[in-house]
């Protein structure tokens, strides 16, 4: 597993259409989110993705989009956050996750990081030391809440490390991922 994170300018054209094909088939395909997917904000957004053989047809194993704050919202936004269905369950989800919190640091450190996720998958990102902020709402008919990570220069990742018992309670969550 190659991990990259990257500025829009340095996406190749095949990444590009990569991620965006992975995108469309785990949220618009897989979770049938009615939506327009290019939605502008990929050109001034941070990519942090893993990928495996080029040559295979799904290779994105993992995806998030990390767009900038600004005066009027600094809250740094993590979203298209995924997996792909090969890699749930074994850990990818909490690399990503982890790779996006340290770019996060680097880049914009002392800034706070907010994600909109599945209530079902509060648990997995409490674990990185993101708390409820909103919620919950419906969001593609699916019950959403609002989780937000203040950030401290470079403290640890995971907030909390969990024992064999949580990490099969967590398993499941990962189907949302």
């Amino acid at each position: 597993m190659n991990w990259k994170t990257l500025e829009f300018e340095q996406l190749s054209a095949r990444e590009l259409y990569l991620i965006l094909r992975a995108r469309s088939a785990v949220f618009v395909v897989e979770q049938s989110h009615v939506c327009l997917d290019a939605d502008g904000r990929d050109e001034s957004s941070l990519h942090v993705f893993a990928v495996e053989d080029m040559a295979r047809p799904m290779p994105i194993l993992a995806y998030a989009r990390i767009q900038p704050g600004d005066a009027e919202d600094p809250e740094i936004t993590i979203d298209k956050v995924l997996t792909s269905p090969l890699r749930r369950g074994d850990g990818t989800a909490e690399m990503l996750v982890e790779r996006v919190l340290q770019a996060i640091a680097e880049r914009w450190p002392g800034h706070a990081a907010r994600v909109s996720a599945p209530l079902s998958l509060r648990e997995f990102y409490e674990q990185f030391g993101f708390r409820k902020t909103e919620g919950p709402y419906l969001e593609h008919g699916v019950p959403f809440i609002g989780l937000t990570r203040q950030m401290r220069g470079s403290q640890p990742l995971l907030a909390v490390r969990r024992g064999e018992r949580d990490r099969a309670a967590l398993v499941n969550t990962f189907e949302m991922l």
